[in-house]
């Protein structure tokens, strides 16, 4: 076999997303939580996602860190806000603008063979403008594109400072303009559906750099930035409007910490909401390092963010775990009789035309 040299002879065979409505998991699901280990845990937590969808008072939180659209996730994560399983999302940057936007764009990210894991062909793919995630790949020249459109989009807005749910808001208002209305987008059927999206760190991903450029061509002119603050404020509101909440959590990072501490601060404000009453976080992170990607639920119970009796962690890596437990609540169903809340129309959209 002669040594790859072209984008194509990488980039040919797509990462699919998986479709969690065409595999009824309940009864195996069921048949774990009458094992042991991480078997038991997994069963666990899949029956409080589907306590919390069940509770009609509670909203849903989903967080999302590490590279989970890109694995494979994207229509899972799309169906969650389409069956009214969240009502809430806070995301890392990468997964919201580098993957799920991206491919609501028309680019895909791309299996990698094994052989890529052991980095033997990372100085090629350097030459040839193609990323590595661990084993899938994406083409650097799109991701410019995407860098791009995120600047045109900036370009077109009244230059203040927006949260960064407003601006994934009015992504989802350019997908729609440009007849790019994909079904299977998180962004984009969180922008149907009313869900608000949230990017703490909105910055670090293919948006920073869009804004980047959007800034550096004003100069000393009037810009568009994300103030992060806002997001905080824009989510305890939300805290303090639904009271009631769960956590989804998978990895954990940023979007974890940003959506517990969100307790503290309607505390801080003056306007106390209760500890989330259900939790659940899927991670392969250690405990024993004191970081907070690890750290376990009760621990947060200490602080005064999460309450106990309801939550549960899984030491598993999401891409396993995940359709199981997302897959167990969509066929159990109580989805069905849950109201979409359209928490995005409580705090207000901007009345932009984007295009």
């Amino acid at each position: 076999m002669a040594e790859p040299r072209k984008k194509e002879d990488f980039l040919h065979t797509p990462v699919e997303h998986i479709d969690i409505t065409r595999y009824p998991v309940v009864e195996l699901v069921e048949a774990m939580g009458k094992m042991a280990y991480s078997a038991r845990d997994l069963a666990r937590a899949a029956d409080i996602y589907h306590r919390m969808l069940s509770d009609r008072e509670c909203a849903v939180i989903l967080c999302i860190a590490g590279s989970l659209v890109s694995a494979g996730l994207r229509k899972m994560f799309a169906d969650m806000v389409r069956f009214r399983m969240v009502d809430i999302v806070v995301a890392t940057g990468a997964n919201i603008v580098d993957q799920d936007f991206f491919e609501a764009l028309g680019f895909r990210h791309y299996q990698g063979d094994l052989i890529l894991r052991t980095g033997l062909y990372d100085e090629t793919l350097r030459e040839l403008y193609i990323d590595r995630i661990y084993d899938t790949l994406i083409d650097e020249e799109q991701l410019r594109i995407c860098d791009d459109t995120v600047r045109q989009i900036a370009d077109q807005l009244e230059p203040r400072p927006y949260s960064s749910r407003e601006f994934i808001y009015i992504m989802g208002a350019y997908l729609e303009s440009r007849g790019l209305e994909d079904e299977n987008s998180l962004v984009f059927q969180a922008y149907k559906h009313g869900v608000p999206i949230f990017c703490p760190a909105f910055s670090d991903c293919s948006a920073g750099f869009g804004l980047l450029l959007h800034q550096v061509s004003r100069a000393a002119e009037p810009k568009v930035s994300i103030d992060s603050v806002k997001d905080f404020v824009e989510l305890a509101q939300l805290k303090v409007h639904v009271q009631q909440t769960g956590l989804v959590m998978l990895g954990g990072g940023v979007p974890k910490n940003f959506a517990q501490d969100v307790v503290v601060a309607t505390d801080l404000m003056g306007t106390a909401a209760p500890m989330h009453r259900y939790a659940i976080q899927i991670t392969v992170a250690d405990v024993r390092d004191g970081g907070l990607s690890g750290s376990t639920l009760r621990e947060a119970t200490s602080w005064g963010k999460v309450d106990v009796g309801y939550e549960q962690m899984v030491f598993s890596e999401v891409t396993l775990a995940a359709p199981l437990i997302v897959g167990y609540a969509y066929h159990k169903g109580a989805w069905r009789n849950r109201v979409e809340r359209r928490l995005n129309d409580y705090l207000g959209v901007p009345a932009v035309t984007v295009g």
